[in-house]
């Protein structure tokens, strides 16, 4: 399928009629995959108009905000019924992008409530991941936060949660880790005579990616059980939606690292199961406080896609996500789909086509989420028997502007990964 695009007369915008017939929508999350090859196509229109008129029946459409932001279009006639959801995966979508063609950049929206996860809370817990968290059977003591503070390297933190290290090192007012391999120390004297026994300057495992003073090591939690458990432990002091499992034999582990003279310190890190039956491409993911709003988290969520990439498949984040969480995917599916709609170019003076499943294909972002965020940000709209995609100037300023500030991406060609069949159990 060819994907083009163009830029039609500033005095009229002509809908394209639809190559199928769309039918009524079921809710989006829902939506089946579907066999046929319906296509969205995108054009920018003029900017300094707000009413179109078509030449069939020169119907005025009217342009509405929403909280002083132009959101869509919705036909001003009277007695017709508006489409809400997409019906499927493969429906015909029109984008209008109101705004200079040339402009690309991401709106990020304010945070809400999340409909992702939910209420946030899981109604049974799974038991084959390290993570959910069945409140249900949480007690008070598990609720409240135990470590006052954490010496990490050169880094001070003030824990927010709950996290099960050994009841003696609970009293003590500071908890000190060795930065390298984590091992959990109660005084600072112990610490120095155990960094003169450490001989690890990096996590264990193979470094995969390295760009810059950037690294990811990837950890086996059945080779590396002591790391992977001590990871686990400290993670958790910043993680209060997930539960900690001390089998760490189904997961791999993700460490993003800084490197200086000294070694290489941890920044973050994520976790996925070696199997998912869910297409879970992250099961645990955390920036530590000392590097959060810097661009790490996004790099992790990047990161994660880059290996689906590579193993030539589609994931999505294990739910529930944290609120941080949440901000920081809903931001990266934002970046990332607009990028691909506004990189779409005019080809011999055609509209340019793509489908959800291309976008989900291009990104490795699951179809769900992919849809989830268009309506989030609420760009499919229902128009004259076909789905549309409203671009507002609004978002594509904004979106250029979130770019601008996004220094720290993935090279691909950095990326040493070689995907392994976990379900041959020799391979654990």
């Amino acid at each position: 399928m060819s994907n083009n695009v163009c830029l039609p007369q500033k005095r009229k915008v002509e809908p394209v009629p639809l190559a199928t017939q769309v039918s009524p929508a079921a809710p989006v999350p829902s939506l089946p995959g579907s066999a046929e090859a319906s296509q969205a196509s995108v054009f920018p229109a003029a900017r300094e108009t707000n009413t179109f008129k078509t030449r069939e029946d020169h119907e005025q459409l009217s342009l509405l905000t929403t909280n002083g932001t132009a959101r869509r279009l919705i036909p001003s006639q009277p007695g017709r019924k508006r489409k809400a959801n997409c019906g499927g995966t493969d429906e015909m979508i029109k984008v209008l992008q109101y705004n200079n063609p040339q402009s690309a950049s991401v709106f990020l929206p304010p945070p809400e409530d999340s409909q992702d996860s939910s209420d946030g809370i899981p109604t049974a817990p799974r038991m084959t991941g390290s993570l959910v968290s069945d409140r249900s059977h949480d007690d008070i003591v598990t609720r409240m936060k135990n470590i006052e503070c954490i010496e990490l390297g050169r880094h001070r933190l003030k824990p927010w949660y709950f996290s099960p290290y050994p009841q003696e090192l609970t009293t003590l007012p500071i908890l000190y880790l060795c930065e390298f391999c984590l091992k959990y120390l109660k005084s600072l004297k112990c610490l120095q005579r155990h960094l003169t026994k450490c001989n690890l300057r990096h996590p264990p495992g193979n470094e995969i990616y390295r760009k810059g003073t950037i690294s990811f090591f990837e950890i086996d939690g059945r080779k590396n059980k002591t790391y992977s458990q001590n990871l686990c432990l400290l993670a958790k002091c910043f993680l209060d939606h997930k539960t900690l499992y001390y089998d760490t034999d189904p997961f791999l582990f993700y460490v993003m690292t800084e490197y200086d003279s000294k070694g290489f310190h941890i920044v973050g890190y994520f976790s996925k199961e070696k199997e998912s039956t869910e297409d879970y491409n992250v099961a645990c993911i955390l920036t530590l406080p000392p590097y959060q709003r810097r661009g790490y988290g996004k790099l992790l969520i990047e990161f994660s896609y880059e290996l689906s990439k590579v193993e030539g498949k589609t994931g999505t984040p294990e739910k529930p996500l944290s609120d941080l969480g949440l901000l920081s995917y809903r931001s990266y599916w934002s970046q990332t789909i607009l990028e691909i709609l506004m990189d779409l170019k005019p080809d011999n003076g055609e509209r340019p086509q793509i489908t959800i499943n291309e976008i989900s294909e291009i990104t490795s972002v699951k179809k769900e989420d992919v849809i989830s965020t268009l309506q989030y940000l609420n760009l499919i709209n229902y128009y004259k028997g076909q789905y549309i995609l409203t671009l507002s100037e609004d978002i594509v300023d904004g979106h250029e502007r979130a770019m601008q500030k996004r220094h720290l991406r993935i090279d691909p060609k950095c990326l040493h990964f070689t995907p392994k069949d976990w379900s041959k159990r020799g391979k654990w």
